[in-house]
């Protein structure tokens, strides 16, 4: 065999290796299932606790408590985009032999595409957690509420940043 053979098969080989690498992140998709469990479990518990104590807690708390109900769905959705759009970008195509429940996104989210729904999930999701602060705003302190102002729209700038930055990428691909 000659040397460039050599060379040829042992690029070959590792090229595979790092290709067959990519299953390594299978089990981080099915810890994230589990994690959707455990939303899951949260989501019903807060129910739960909110069914029992209906009559005796004030509207503030209700408005609060479902503002937490809508911020473990977002949280759920979260992790669904992760998940499905993670494992089919960087693991393997999903297979799903056109189920009729199938998700539309699923067949063309691209890495950019992800990128943007969680950042417009994150932004939703620091909305609501700031909405719970002023529903509160008597136990809040100023320096909280300035933080969660603060933080909200750094996710809010990177969002649109992240926005921009796809559209003029997808502008150059469309010129190309």
């Amino acid at each position: 065999m000659s040397d460039r053979k050599n060379v040829q098969l042992v690029e070959h080989v590792l090229e595979q290796g790092i290709f067959a690498s990519r299953w390594i992140l299978a089990p981080v998709y099915a810890g994230l299932v589990v994690s959707l469990f455990l939303i899951m479990f949260k989501f019903a518990q807060k129910s739960w606790a909110m069914a029992t104590h209906v009559i005796s807690i004030s509207l503030d708390d209700t408005i609060l408590g479902i503002l937490s109900l809508i911020d473990l769905s977002l949280m759920g959705n979260l992790l669904l985009m992760i998940m499905f759009g993670g494992y089919q970008n960087f693991v393997s195509k999903l297979e799903l032999r056109g189920h009729e429940d199938t998700p539309e996104w699923i067949s063309h989210v691209g890495f950019g595409d992800l990128k943007l729904k969680l950042m417009g999930s994150i932004v939703a999701i620091s909305a609501i957690e700031l909405l719970k602060g002023f529903m509160s705003i008597e136990s809040a302190s100023d320096r909280t509420l300035g933080w969660g102002v603060g933080i909200h729209m750094t996710f809010v700038i990177s969002a649109l940043f992240l926005a921009i930055m796809d559209a003029l990428m997808a502008k150059v691909r469309h010129d190309k």
